[in-house]
């Protein structure tokens, strides 16, 4: 069976089990397979479109979007339990801003990057070298975070900016929005 036809079949599995389509690289990999690869905690997955670069850590049932960058090269990059990184998500342990402004002179920013259990970091989003964030967190689409988020947060913008708090009713989360004047 040549590539392309096998990728057909392949793609029929997945429209008909999960009515989706996928790349090829991702109609051929497990993304459970490879979160134990990698040494995952149980039950997380990771699409094979994400790229991994040194030392990350991630926990249990978490589970990492398709194209998301994973730098743990230049400290160490920490994702605790039941989080989802959603499509896109960049995360750095560190920049080279100041080494290409002062034509390497200065070295790269380098710093960890933890992230608690149960955070959801929205799709495009971009986390910075230094960033911790708490538990039961939101990360709102798009937002650029270089800061401490506290637990039960939720952050939006670029840079990102507390918008809200979680609270849970009857073990549901609830949303609650700061007023305009105290963001």
């Amino acid at each position: 069976m040549d590539v392309k036809k096998l990728y057909e079949e392949l793609n029929k599995i997945q429209i008909k089990k999960w009515n989706r389509s996928l790349p090829f690289q991702d109609t051929i990999d497990d993304r459970w397979e490879r979160a134990k690869l990698l040494g995952f905690g149980k039950k997380a997955s990771i699409y094979n479109s994400c790229h991994v670069f040194g030392n990350v850590e991630v926990g249990e049932n978490t589970w990492i979007g398709p194209n998301v960058i994973l730098d743990g090269l230049a400290e160490k990059l920490k994702i605790g339990d039941f989080c989802s990184i959603s499509s896109g998500v960049q995360i750095y342990t560190h920049n080279s801003v100041n080494w290409a402004l002062s034509g390497g002179r200065c070295s790269y920013e380098n710093d960890k990057v933890l992230i608690g259990s149960r955070n959801y970091i929205g799709s495009l989003s971009v986390i910075l070298p230094g960033t911790i964030i708490g538990n039961c967190c939101i990360i709102a689409a798009n937002s650029v975070v270089k800061s401490k988020v506290e637990d039960y947060s939720i952050f939006a913008g670029t840079p990102a900016k507390k918008i809200g708090f979680v609270t849970f009713e009857k073990k549901e989360p609830k949303l609650n929005f700061l007023e305009k004047e105290k963001i």
